[in-house]
């Protein structure tokens, strides 16, 4: 055998394998999706929506609506709170501080951060905010949130940022615009549609996490303002439905799991998207 035909044998196999390897991968998601989406449209309905939770033995009554509040609560504090310290951490890696040694040090603390297990996250922050105030609540589950946010937005912000090509700033700074003035009105213009993208897959990762707001917020029956006593959550309620022996409740979980899995593909859709348009741009 020549060395030319054992190189395409080579290369046939390695492709085959891959091939295989692929669609394996795939085929446990779409069998993954396609369980959640049967399961899921089969229990929609407005209750699930419109009203609070009810007793098990009340088949054909009460909904999720206090979870989504919270759920909806839970991440917008995170966003306020995540989005602005992971913008300027990039910002800083990417521009103060791009020649300095500390900078390569928290670009590869976040990008460790970004793969440690949510649980670890939610154990710290119940450490830290829970368990000295003797109460499950609220800021504890936005700050854990928060937490798993900032270093994807870190990365995403700086890696953006970094695109923007120096001449740019060069022609600004030859204009007499302070450095300031350069980032705000040149590089985050520049640089808006990735960081956006960015934020879009920090909520992505968080409207799912359920194991931090076990330890955090933890759950409730109720929806109140008060960020100090515990706030219900979509995840965490599916979580503990789906554990019980009640159907109707089992199906509302089903129905929770789909609005879940459709927020989460439309933002990544989203985010796609949005890069192929900045792309092309």
């Amino acid at each position: 055998m020549t060395d030319l035909r054992r190189r395409k044998l080579k290369n046939i196999v390695a492709l085959t394998v891959s091939v295989l390897c692929a669609a394996l991968g795939l085929s446990l998601l779409f069998i993954i999706l396609f369980d959640v989406l049967r399961n899921g449209l089969d229990s929609i309905n407005w209750r699930l929506f419109t009203e609070n939770p009810a007793p098990p033995t009340l088949k054909g009554a009460g909904g999720l609506k206090n979870a989504f509040l919270g759920q909806g609560l839970l991440t917008l504090t995170a966003l306020i709170f995540g989005v602005p310290l992971g913008i300027l951490g990039g910002t800083f890696l990417a521009e103060y501080g791009r020649h300095l040694k500390i900078s390569r040090i928290i670009s590869v603390l976040s990008d460790m951060a970004i793969s440690i297990p949510s649980i670890v996250i939610g154990s710290f922050v119940y450490a830290v905010l829970v368990k000295p105030y003797g109460n499950f609540n609220g800021w504890a589950g936005a700050t854990a949130l928060a937490i798993i946010m900032v270093p994807i937005v870190i990365r995403t912000t700086e890696d953006m940022m970094n695109l923007v090509p120096w001449t740019l700033r060069e022609a600004a700074f030859a204009l007499g615009a302070p450095y300031h003035k350069v980032i705000f009105s040149v590089v985050y213009r520049s640089a808006a549609g990735g960081i956006f993208t960015g934020i879009l897959l920090a909520v992505a990762r968080i409207a799912g996490e359920t194991a931090p707001l076990l330890f955090t917020s933890f759950n409730s029956n109720f929806f109140r303002l008060s960020m100090s006593a515990p706030v219900p959550s979509l995840t965490v309620s599916i979580y503990q439905y789906a554990a019980s022996p009640y159907e109707n409740w089992i199906a509302m979980a089903w129905a929770a799991a789909f609005v879940v899995t459709c927020f989460v593909l439309f933002l990544n859709i989203l985010g796609r998207i949005i890069i192929k348009l900045r792309v092309k741009g």
